[in-house]
């Protein structure tokens, strides 16, 4: 029976996402790594392994602009663990090293060295399946069959077209005529098992860390974007459910107005939900796309939660966020209708941004806890919920999130203002920093691992980077920006004992452990 981890205990853990892992291959997988540092967490008394969304990467590397909201990233099967089980050589697992840049990933690199291993165990998988191993491929695409069909197939015509997005392809395809999708099933049969193929071995991988992680007391929390990304295959299988025009393309697009990251707002681009639709069919999408997470998480944070409430429309073609406008969410039905069927399913609400009344008694109605962040504790205001004398034990604090700058960072001033105003305000920041923490600054980023452990919020989680000290350079996004993003990775034995036996002994001082 699986382990059961509750929010509602006094707990930590640590953000790191799975790319983020060292390893030989370009980017971090689920090879020994990942259970090394389940191993880690472990030792170091945290309950929670926080990742980001564990899709295929969309353009710029994005974990947030993926080709299927219920898809493994295949990039993540590890090579060891196909050679465990008699699917590639170990000769292949040990090849395809490369030194690149010290802590940063390589998603083209892994591309080019996984595709080729992965092309080798598919076909040893078909020649030697056996009765077991296909029994239990077979079992897998039937219990999957909701989203693993068209997210096989579309993954298949979309390497066929090269890898072109699925509004440029031929009228019979794009528009899903059911002889044109009957020919692509035979043409291209191999291919689409094949894309099963790595799904399957994604979740088997996936189960066992999940399992190893589970056994050394550390539970998974994952990350559930409210958007997906127009050339994905569920826009393509569901366009009825988004608003598009006859040829496919978005007529609306998401993203949020002016705030704290950028004067223009963020312009995300992804096609908007027709919530009718989704209200009209029992929001089964989206029921669908949960219980998968659930299957894969013992938490899940719902990104950009006050979407649901109220969601900011930006007309497709515009260049900045600046010209949008606000429009109704599904509001209660969506979490009525879900948790009825999802039962025990524990969320996290992304609560920030544009924030009002009615997002907040949304968030309550259902008890989930929101997010407190640290950095955006500090301004002139004495009620700002991100101060720590203003949290509820409801909530989720941390330091930093994969959006911020690193605590380092973020208090040295890598990203100072350049306005003689905003840089006083910036000082006056920093002095009631040091001053809430009674700290010098000599260890700023453990003087808020400090703080955050010490409230009354029931989990803290900390960033990686945050328990290393590092700055700028390690941060995991910039948010406004399309490139150099998603990068950072820990150096093999970064995360040493010494840190471990740190954080274990904040954790037992504050009720965390």
């Amino acid at each position: 029976m699986h382990r059961h981890f509750s929010l509602h205990e006094r707990s930590s853990g640590v953000l790191l996402h799975l790319s983020s892992l060292p390893g030989p291959f370009g980017v971090g997988d689920l090879g020994p790594e990942a259970c090394a540092f389940a191993d880690f967490l472990s030792h170091a008394r945290q309950r929670w392994w926080q990742m980001l969304p564990v899709s295929p990467e969309g353009p710029g590397d994005s974990p947030y602009h993926s080709t299927s909201a219920s898809a493994g990233n295949p990039l993540f099967i590890g090579l060891d663990g196909l050679a465990d089980c008699g699917l590639i050589d170990r000769k292949d697992a040990e090849h395809g090293h490369k030194t690149g840049v010290p802590g940063r990933a390589d998603f083209g690199h892994a591309h080019h060295i996984k595709g080729r291993v992965f092309g080798k165990a598919f076909a040893r998988f078909s020649a030697e399946g056996g009765a077991q191993r296909s029994g239990e491929f077979e079992g897998f695409c039937r219990a999957n069959a909701e989203w693993l069909e068209e997210f096989a197939l579309f993954a298949a015509i979309k390497r066929h077209h090269g890898g072109a997005p699925w509004s440029s392809w031929e009228e019979g395809l794009r528009k899903r005529r059911p002889e044109d999708l009957d020919r692509v099933r035979g043409s291209l049969a191999r291919e689409i098992e094949f894309e099963r193929f790595l799904q399957y071995e994604f979740d088997r991988q996936w189960r066992g860390l999940r399992a190893h992680a589970a056994s050394k007391g550390v539970g998974l929390i994952g990350d559930v974007p409210i958007y997906v990304s127009h050339d994905s295959a569920d826009v393509w299988a569901h366009q009825d459910l988004f608003f598009l025009d006859g040829e496919g393309r978005s007529t609306v697009v998401a993203g949020v107005p002016p705030d704290y990251f950028s004067k223009t707002g963020q312009l995300w681009g992804n096609p908007l939900y027709r919530w009718d639709a989704h209200r009209g069919q029992g929001f089964s999408w989206w029921i669908s796309r949960l219980r998968k997470a659930f299957e894969r998480f013992d938490v899940v944070r719902l990104d950009h939660f006050i979407g649901f409430q109220r969601y900011w429309e930006i007309p497709a073609g515009a260049e900045t966020a600046v010209g949008g406008r606000w429009m109704p969410g599904p509001g209660e039905d969506i979490f009525r209708q879900a948790l009825a069927v999802l039962k025990g399913g524990q969320l996290i609400a992304e609560d920030l941004g544009a924030v009002t009344d009615e997002v907040l008694r949304l968030r309550d109605t259902f008890g989930f806890p929101g997010m407190r962040v640290l950095q955006f504790g500090f301004g002139s205001d004495s009620r700002n919920v991100h101060l720590p004398h203003n949290f509820t034990p409801n909530s989720v604090v941390y330091t930093g999130t994969h959006d911020n700058d690193t605590a380092a960072g973020w208090f040295f001033g890598d990203e100072a203002p350049a306005e003689a105003k905003h840089r006083e305000e910036y000082k006056k920041e920093r002095a009631f920093v040091l001053r809430y923490m009674n700290s010098d600054g000599w260890e700023v980023h453990w003087d808020l691992i400090r703080l955050a452990m010490a409230s009354i919020a029931k989990t803290a989680v900390f960033p990686a980077q945050d328990l290393l000290g590092l700055g700028d350079a390690a941060r995991m996004n910039r948010p406004g920006k399309t490139e150099g993003n998603w990068l950072w990775r820990l150096e093999p034995g970064q995360l040493t004992h010494a840190i471990a036996n740190r954080l274990a002994d904040l954790t037992s001082t504050y009720g965390r452990g």
